[in-house]
């Protein structure tokens, strides 16, 4: 499928400058819009290729960089402990809103199907915004930590995981797979053997090509299943 990219100026965030990379599928048709939450790594080649993949696939998505116009460590250091002391209203949390409002007004978006695809530090934001916004239809967890308060999930949308069994994170997986479960909430969450930290990054020294593989087969599926 033919796509175009652009980098666009997020107004009304509660930082200046806030920036995205947008891609989208070259099509009449309106399409579900995605967005993408980058690591600690930040809007790099990585998560730009990942934007490019979901227009392939016929969303029409928007990767925001939440380091954009600031000192990376500083705001490494605030959102990590945002996502472990006040996780469900933050600076991030509010930014990633503003970007979801820019992206459901654009021509070529269906605003009633909205997901969010994020990795560690971005997955555990995706988490956490979709237990405090009703627009998102699906999210997807990568390798994330969860929100705190993690009874929090039972207001959240339906919610597809990947997790690697060598990382910290798989406790994660499998607590908020419970409390999914006892909220009575659509999910898939999947924890792979052997994998480790980062595996779905195929620029890393992490990768596993066949994890990759299988987590982005699921992710589709889902999120088609969840929004078209």
């Amino acid at each position: 499928m033919d796509i175009s990219t652009e980098t666009v100026n997020i107004p009304n965030a509660p930082v200046q400058n806030l920036s995205a990379y947008f891609a989208r599928p070259q099509t009449a048709d309106k399409v579900p819009g995605v967005v993408v939450i980058h690591e600690a790594f930040g809007l790099n080649e990585n998560i730009k290729d990942i934007t490019r993949r979901f227009a392939d696939a016929g969303y029409a998505t928007l990767a925001v960089d939440l380091f954009a116009g600031r000192n990376q460590m500083i705001c490494m250091f605030r959102f990590f402990g945002g996502l472990f002391f006040s996780s469900l209203d933050n600076e991030a949390i509010r930014s990633l809103k503003a970007t979801l409002n820019w992206l459901e007004v654009q021509p070529e978006v269906d605003s009633g199907k909205l997901g969010a695809v994020g990795f560690c530090m971005g997955g555990g934001f995706a988490i956490a915004w979709a237990s405090t916004d009703p627009r998102l239809n699906v999210v997807a967890p990568f390798y994330a930590f969860n929100p705190s308060p993690l009874s929090a999930v039972e207001r959240s949308c339906p919610v597809v995981g990947s997790y690697p069994e060598k990382d910290i994170t798989k406790g994660s997986a499998e607590r908020l797979d419970q409390e999914l479960s006892k909220h009575h909430i659509p999910h898939d969450i999947k924890i792979y053997p052997g994998a480790k930290h980062s595996f779905f990054n195929d620029q890393g020294g992490n990768h596993d090509p066949a994890a990759s593989q299988d987590a982005w087969e699921r992710t589709l599926a889902f999120f088609k299943a969840q929004m078209g």
